[in-house]
């Protein structure tokens, strides 16, 4: 929570997701990172250059949710 003067409170949609996405171990999104890279790198040597690269950028998004998932279980959405 941010301290100052000014009150600041997630919309319901967000406080919604926040407490199903909390449900989740923070190693499944480990797990899931590591097997998009894995997954990236068959693709790769398999030839199939464009599947990779795309499959390959999901490793960043899914450690950013969760890392998003582990301070919203650490310090809250609110």
């Amino acid at each position: 929570m941010l301290t100052g003067s000014h009150s600041h409170q997630e919309g319901s949609v967000a406080r919604a997701i926040e407490q199903q996405t909390a449900k989740i171990p923070s190693d499944a999104f480990l797990w899931t990172a590591f097997g998009a890279i894995g997954l990236s790198l068959a693709l790769q040597a398999m030839g199939k250059k464009h599947e990779a690269t795309f499959v390959g950028h999901w490793a960043p998004t899914i450690l950013i949710l969760g890392v998003y998932n582990k301070l919203v279980k650490v310090a809250g959405s609110d």
